[in-house]
């Protein structure tokens, strides 16, 4: 924390920096000399605060840092949780797409995100209005679980109007972030909440999206990733989606059987592969 807050380079530089190294405090004496002390107390203070609200902090050097995340070439130094990250949730997958979903585009993602918790996989989604709200809904509805993943810091919500939701997720199961806890949304956060969400799983199911969603930008981070892609059939009447379709490691799925079937194939023999 206090490296990032003081420090001047970029915070994915100090991801690999504090491994490197293998302590934080080396590398803040480092960049701040004999202020290190200082921000040091200061960063004290605030994680004791935040833990007091129910926040967790871990760090790429804690044994609870998500596996599936430090396996990323772009994982963050460090990410906040709310609720209870459990080892099953290793073997999570993304549900994504448009918040201005049509009645089919929910239908689809409730009966995948149903399916996938029947298979034993966690549901994660970004909490948005309409498909991300649909894939956390049904997997809750099953008693499955899911991680919500936002683009503002834990102590915020947006949409607004998915606080109870938030909640709920933060009781039952465990809402990530990787920005300070009082951050608002912006146009910069939400690309980054995709690049988390995309680190956390196996892969990334789109059930529906348009050319200008940010379901694309998330599908392309991910093949970034080495994770698998799955783009429901549908979306193939749109250009960007038979683009998509014609690189490596991503499938075209008409049901959520065959999600579960491909990913149980990568994941057979351990490591993820694509």
């Amino acid at each position: 924390m206090a490296l990032l807050r003081a420090g001047a380079r970029p915070w994915t530089e100090y991801a690999d920096l504090v491994q490197e190294r293998a302590s934080a405090v080396a590398a803040l004496e480092d960049d701040l000399g004999l202020l290190a002390h200082v921000e040091l107390e200061r960063a004290g203070a605030e994680v004791a605060a935040w833990e007091a609200h129910g926040m967790r902090l871990f760090t790429v050097l804690d044994r609870e840092y998500p596996e599936n995340l430090r396996a990323v070439h772009d994982r963050p130094p460090l990410v906040f949780v709310a609720g209870v990250l459990e080892p099953r949730d290793a073997r999570a997958v993304a549900v994504i797409g448009t918040r201005t979903a049509s009645r089919q585009g929910l239908a689809r993602t409730r009966a995948i995100a149903a399916h996938l918790v029947q298979a034993g996989y966690t549901v994660a989604s970004g909490l948005a209005a309409g498909i991300d709200t649909a894939a956390h809904t049904a997997a809750l509805a099953r008693g499955g679980r899911t991680v919500a993943v936002i683009g503002t810091g834990l102590l915020r919500c947006y949409p607004p109007q998915n606080r109870h939701l938030q909640r709920r997720i933060a009781s039952d199961c465990a809402v990530v972030s990787q920005f300070w806890p009082h951050s608002p949304p912006s146009r910069r956060s939400f690309p980054m909440r995709n690049a988390l969400m995309s680190g956390l799983t196996l892969g990334t199911v789109v059930t529906e999206a348009s050319h200008t969603s940010g379901s694309r930008i998330q599908a392309r981070l991910a093949l970034a990733h080495g994770r698998p892609v799955f783009l429901h059939e549908s979306l193939l009447e749109q250009r960007w989606a038979r683009e998509f379709a014609e690189r490596p490691a991503t499938h075209v799925v008409g049901s959520p059987a065959q999600i579960v079937t491909v990913i149980e194939r990568l994941t057979s023999a351990g490591p993820l592969v694509a």
